[in-house]
């Protein structure tokens, strides 16, 4: 008696599109002119059996790991304008990088998390829009200037400190140490912006760069 083929994956079934070096689950499963197809990630379009492999048949060695070596161009506390945002200018206050791999290409973005000089409004922005004003030493000479008058920022000669900061590149260190040094300084500026104007979207800068020094104090 002869025996129906079973279908090699079942819905929930774990999987890799071979096709683009993918991993979802089974969601759906038919037979089509007599040939299991499958769905994945309810997506729409099936796949035949060919295209997919079980995630654990993938000849991934355990604990492999990639070194990637990250050049930041910015810094915490660095004064920067945004395209697109070219009146308001931000101070550098995070940054994290996200790392994309696929099975035939690979990259990595890196992301900049800003808090506006004026009233501290949150924006995050790729690299390749940001534009070097200050570097985080200048930049607390500015902000202490803001203390004093909170309008301060719009008579900064702007396009004179663009100039300067495109005509050198700006060594970036980014060892622990420093990092936690950077954040400090903005922390404390924050702080004297919050104590001379009271202004609540300070004291949110302040909570945040908190929050990073605590993750980084807490890492051994």
């Amino acid at each position: 008696m002869a025996r129906k083929k079973q279908p090699k994956y079942n819905v929930g079934d774990i999987v890799v599109i071979t096709l683009y070096g993918t991993v979802g689950k089974v969601t759906n499963m038919k037979v089509l002119d007599g040939v299991y197809v499958y769905e994945v990630n309810n997506h729409d379009g099936f796949y035949v059996e060919q295209t997919l492999q079980h995630v654990t048949e993938q000849e991934m060695k355990k604990g492999d790991t990639e070194w990637i070596e990250l050049n930041y161009n910015f810094t915490f506390g660095d004064l920067v304008q945004v395209t697109g945002y070219d009146k308001d200018v931000f101070r550098i206050v995070g940054f994290r990088t996200e790392v994309w791999r696929y099975k035939n290409d690979a990259w990595e973005d890196t992301i900049y998390e800003l808090s506006r000089i004026t009233d501290g409004e949150w924006l995050e922005a790729d690299e390749s829009d940001l534009t070097l004003l200050a570097n985080a030493q200048t930049a607390n000479a500015i902000l202490k200037k803001m203390k004093q008058d909170k309008a301060g920022m719009n008579k900064l000669d702007l396009g004179k400190l663009k100039s300067i900061n495109n005509s050198k590149k700006v060594s970036v260190k980014t060892n622990r140490q420093e990092i936690i040094d950077g954040l400090l300084d903005i922390y404390n500026d924050y702080h004297l912006l919050f104590d001379t104007f009271k202004d609540e979207e300070y004291k949110i800068v302040m909570d945040v760069v908190q929050n990073y020094l605590v993750k980084l104090t807490e890492k051994k």
